[in-house]
């Protein structure tokens, strides 16, 4: 699944086209959206949220998620057929596997930019807040809450948790206030670092415990699949403490 750095390297790629402004001229894929609705109507904006990816129109957008094994091609065709292409006067944006849908009215409206982990926006206070209010919960189902974290997928999950030394199955209510804010301040430069290292190819050089079978310090990891979410989990019993 796409995480928020990968939908701002898509956001970023389109915006180079320079389409905003320009007219939708054709429409063509297999998905079962009233897809017409877009023809000849011109791109107000490209927008990205957390894992989402939008396509603004006047008073309505188009809400793209790539779900688990969404893909795109810019300027070029998949020999699989698309869910979506739309047709520009020069140029043609396809999208694979991907989940469809229409936001209604002012989509500032309908999405809380400060929950956005990458966006200008971002609230860290807001964020402690909301996680506070599910004190029971386990850190390693929070940071995947998409409306406290929006954009944070698993491997950044793994990553962060090992860099600031907290336990996935730590409960909330028991992490030291301080631990918290560390943790929400990391979150964000790591999905930063992230976007940097994945437009240099070198994302997974970079892994301290995702995938791996020894933490940086040589101690034996533990993959398991952990909290409400049952998301692959690698971390080191040694290195990250257990908070309950």
């Amino acid at each position: 699944m796409p995480e928020g750095p990968s939908i701002v390297i898509l956001r970023e790629l389109i915006e180079e086209l320079d389409l905003e402004g320009q007219e939708v001229i054709a429409l063509s894929g297999n998905t079962k959206i009233e897809k017409d609705r877009m023809l000849h109507h011109k791109v107000k904006a490209f927008k990205s949220w957390g894992k989402h990816f939008l396509i603004c129109f006047e008073n309505f957008s188009l809400r793209i998620h790539f779900m688990m094994f969404g893909t795109y091609r810019i300027n070029e065709r998949k020999q699989t057929p698309a869910r979506l292409s739309l047709s520009f006067e020069n140029a043609e944006l396809n999208f694979y596997t991907c989940s469809l849908k229409y936001v209604e009215g002012d989509v500032n409206v309908n999405y809380d930019w400060s929950s956005d982990i990458m966006a200008e926006q971002w609230d860290p206070k807001k964020a402690l807040k909301k996680m506070k209010t599910k004190s029971q919960a386990l850190i390693c189902d929070l940071l995947l809450d998409q409306e406290i974290f929006s954009g944070l997928g698993n491997i950044i999950k793994n990553e962060v948790l090992y860099r600031v030394g907290i336990h996935p199955s730590s409960v909330i209510d028991s992490i030291p206030v301080a631990k918290l804010k560390l943790l929400i301040t990391e979150a964000r430069q790591y999905s930063f670092d992230f976007l940097n290292w994945k437009k240099a190819h070198v994302l997974k050089k970079h892994w301290l415990v995702n995938t791996r079978q020894f933490c940086p310090l040589k101690h034996p990891l533990i993959k398991s699949y952990l909290g409400k979410t049952k998301r692959r989990t690698f971390f080191c019993p040694v290195c990250q403490i257990l908070y309950h």
